[in-house]
């Protein structure tokens, strides 16, 4: 980096740096740190900023093997030692570090902490690509880079949390360094890249886009024999190394500086912005889920997993949490988040022509045949229909072979509508949420959404009544979210009514809530249903399953049910009886023990409210 990192915090401020060795300065004098166990502690905090850390990741990070048994009353010193280092946050002089249900959470604004900034950046760089204002973006993406020191945490990376974080730093750099290069060559000035893209090649070999933006620096500055030479060396890498041909793209880049100059840029396709059209966004009231927002985030955010299924009832909060990880991955992704919805606004499953015409649009593929529907279209009827489908499907396949995007498809109605959409090569990654488990989806890795904890439903419940309001009743409210099952569309519609019916006692809504036969109209607020959104997962079943499942609510209201007990409620043997309960699992409708139990010592459970239902359906 060639120019002295950019400094943001105001006077009298405490500004932060994990780009480089941990750092703390103010008003440019560096200040100590502490131990080695309270900088891991301060790192952990810092590199998930806004965002509560568990008290587990902490200990990990500071004990990885062995941790004592006062390590809980260790981590509360250090930090106690973080918050006066930190002093208060903003002007409100609220508390910097903060203890909650979900771990410890450390405020911090984007000016006092180079990450932050370092992703504001990035993401101001990569919007002004997208307008079109290619030297703004050039410019925005180099101070980006400029606020890199050397490898992030460097002084730290035996811990291994600390190292795993310090990786996905280094990740993001790559990707902003990748953006920084194409958009130099698209500016006609690829020689300012050339050096730094050699040297990123040489640490990162198999790192496909660098590589490309180095070919293409080196032919737009003249240097063509040297270009194809980067192409043959890494077309023998892959074969060595991986038993593999570079990607479609990569060779067409080959093909065009071989056949046409200097006029190759980069791969085809051409990298595109996928318009924040709309990059997906997180709900206000999304809250809990950290466990499984950080594996997500993990999975997602190491490339290594390219289809993740979160798979829950609906009404689970599946789409708030793919939309809250997308929203934070979007450093991840320099070719964009792309959110479809897999169902109409009545529930029914929307064609594939549907999808792959949304897709389309909004990622500027084309097919190579009229549109779906299309009565231009030369073939005609059905058979130009299948033809058009068929022309998209190839173009969307080509896009993802050269792009790095993430694609949620929400709302999934069954396998086969996604098969076609999941990408055979390139660096996409497709988040799907589904009520089912789509069990006949391999490889991916799965997620499955439980209920909420007590602790998560009433932090959601308080976000919309108040936090005072709950703590006048804390018992009534804790009825009302264990009524509510857990289920985080429950509880918030109930956080909606209640704070429309600012009269109503927590306690006598809480009762209503408690009576199998009115819970469900209860829970109504405005044009937003729980009995509505039921209704549509019940549609999904089929009829055998719809069947099972209201033999079983009763059994439901008892706190679960044994394979014997299911046996016995539906009159038939035990190999019936197994096969009956594993479809309405496999359907997200009956749920199991998260560790490995034999099928007779496992207790199963109907999610309250749709137990409600299924049995009001059933007339059980």
């Amino acid at each position: 980096m060639t120019r002295p990192p950019v400094r943001t915090a105001p006077a009298g401020a405490v500004y932060f740096s994990l780009l480089g060795p941990l750092t703390a300065r103010l008003d440019g004098h560096e200040l100590p740190l502490g131990p080695r166990k309270q900088r891991l502690v301060l790192a952990t905090l810092l590199s998930r900023p806004n965002t509560p850390v568990p008290v587990e990741v902490l200990t990990d990070a500071v004990w990885p093997d062995d941790p004592p048994r006062t390590a809980r009353k260790n981590l509360q010193v250090y930090v106690s030692a973080a918050r006066t280092l930190l002093g208060p946050a903003g002007h409100e002089g609220r508390d910097r570090v903060v203890h909650g249900c979900g771990g410890y959470l450390l405020r911090i604004a984007e000016g006092e902490l180079d990450t932050l900034r370092f992703g504001s950046l990035a993401r101001a760089g990569r919007a002004a690509a997208g307008r079109g204002d290619l030297a703004g973006a050039a410019r925005l993406l180099r101070e980006a880079l400029d606020l890199w020191e050397g490898p992030p945490l460097n002084d730290l990376r035996d811990s291994a949390g600390v190292a795993e974080e310090a990786g996905r730093l280094e990740a993001r750099c790559l990707t902003v360094y990748e953006d920084w290069a194409e958009t130099e060559i698209e500016l006609g000035r690829p020689a300012v890249a050339v050096d730094g893209l050699r040297d990123l090649v040489e640490r990162h070999p198999l790192r496909e886009r660098l590589r490309a933006a180095w070919m293409n620096s080196l032919h737009q500055s003249g240097r063509q024999a040297e270009a194809l030479a980067v192409y043959d060396d890494y077309r023998q890498l892959m074969a060595r190394e991986l038993g593999l041909e570079p990607s479609p793209a990569m060779a067409a880049l080959y093909r065009s500086m071989l056949g046409r100059g200097r006029e190759a840029r980069r791969p085809a396709p051409a990298r595109v912005a996928v318009s924040p059209a709309a990059p997906p966004s997180c709900t206000a009231a999304f809250t809990g889920r950290p466990g499984e927002l950080r594996e997500l985030l993990e999975v997602l955010g190491c490339g290594e997993e390219r289809v993740v299924v979160v798979s829950g009832p609906a009404g689970a909060g599946k789409s708030a949490l793919a939309l809250r990880a997308a929203h934070l991955l979007a450093d991840r992704f320099p070719d964009g988040r792309v959110r479809v919805r897999m169902r109409r606004e009545d529930g029914t499953a929307r064609s594939r022509a549907e999808i792959l015409a949304e897709l389309g649009r909004l990622c500027g593929v084309a097919g190579n045949a009229a549109s779906p529907g299309n009565a231009a279209s030369p073939e005609g009827g059905a058979g130009g229909d299948r033809a058009a489908t068929a022309a998209l499907a190839d173009a969307w396949q080509v896009w993802q072979a050269g792009h790095r995007a993430l694609v949620v498809l929400d709302d999934v109605p069954d396998e086969a509508s996604v098969r076609g959409l999941l990408s055979r090569s390139g660096k996409c990654s497709v988040l799907i949420t589904a009520r089912g488990q789509l069990a006949g989806l391999a490889p991916v890795h799965r997620i499955a959404l439980p209920a909420l904890a007590d602790g998560e439903a009433l932090e959601l419940l308080g976000k919309l009544i108040g936090a005072g309001r709950l703590r006048a009743d804390p018992g009534a409210a804790l009825r009302i979210v264990r009524a509510c099952g857990g289920l985080p569309l429950a509880v918030e519609v109930s956080g909606m009514r209640l704070a429309v019916l600012r009269h109503l006692p927590l306690a006598e809504y809480a009762d209503r809530l408690d009576d199998p036969s009115a819970a469900l109209d209860e829970l109504v607020a405005g044009d937003v249903s729980v009995r509505h959104r039921i209704a549509s997962g019940w549609q999904d079943l089929a009829d055998g399953d719809r069947w099972v499942l209201g033999r079983l609510a009763g059994l439901a209201e008892g706190g679960g049910f044994t394979l014997d007990r299911a046996a016995e409620a539906l009159g038939c043997g035990e190999r019936a009886a197994i096969r009956a309960v594993e479809s309405l699992i496999d359907a997200g409708a009956v749920t199991s023990p998260a560790g490995e139990v034999t099928a007779h010592a496992a207790l199963y459970e109907v999610p309250r409210l749709l137990g409600l239902y299924a049995g009001d359906r059933s007339g059980v």
